[in-house]
């Protein structure tokens, strides 16, 4: 509700290149987008470790933002071409979406061992034990903390001239960038060096690197 509300709020500031009806079609295909690759990749992630099953597709659990965050894009994408839309539309949800993830991580702490999103051991004064006895790096807090940073300087960049989209690809790299170093301090099963959401941000920086040379027209 609450980056929902950002969202209104900053819609109603700015503006918007879509009508209504179409910008509800791409919030359905974002949700719908989301909803799958977080999934999706989520049961990649899990895997190694309990193998891959009709009954882990069906079980609760098994989703990552990572993957919520890339489906979705995937999903506005194919719903732009069907649609026939060609400017970049993005960037209203980059704070929004921020400040959401930064509430459910309040969530993922609180859930402690039973949320999987704990961190590696640690002898730091503010390790968090989560109920094994065992000092962990609270991630949860970190990223809380990086995710209300991203949404303060995403919100000083949308002030200044930029091109449609640029905040938008700015959350994206900002956010699989912090995802991939801050995974070196989760206990994930390894593919190459890297677990599978590390493997999932080098894909998606890629694709921001590739989409970030298109043109789009300057907006105040």
């Amino acid at each position: 509700m609450g980056g929902y509300a950002v969202y209104k709020w900053q819609r109603a500031r700015s503006g918007d290149l879509l009508t209504d009806d179409r910008r509800w079609l791409i919030i359905a295909a974002t949700a719908i987008g989301a909803l799958v690759g977080s999934r999706v990749l989520g049961l990649a992630e899990q895997a190694p470790r309990v193998g891959l099953s009709w009954a882990a597709v069906f079980a609760p659990g098994g989703k990552t933002i990572v993957g919520g965050l890339l489906g979705g894009w995937i999903a506005v994408e194919i719903a732009k071409k069907l649609l026939g839309i060609r400017s970049r539309t993005g960037d209203l949800f980059a704070v929004p979406i921020c400040l959401g993830v930064a509430i459910g991580r309040i969530g993922c702490f609180l859930a402690g061992l039973a949320d999987d999103t704990y961190g590696t051991p640690t002898r730091m004064p503010w390790g968090v034990d989560f109920g094994d006895g065992i000092p962990r790096h609270p991630t949860q807090l970190y990223e809380l903390c990086f995710l209300l940073l991203l949404a303060g300087g995403l919100m000083l960049a949308s002030r200044r001239p930029h091109r449609n989209g640029t905040i938008f690809r700015y959350f994206v790299a900002a956010y699989l960038a912090w995802r991939f170093v801050i995974d070196f301090l989760k206990p994930q099963p390894l593919l190459y060096g890297l677990d599978i959401i590390q493997w999932a941000c080098l894909a998606g920086l890629a694709a921001v690197a590739i989409g970030m040379r298109g043109t789009e027209p300057e907006v105040a």
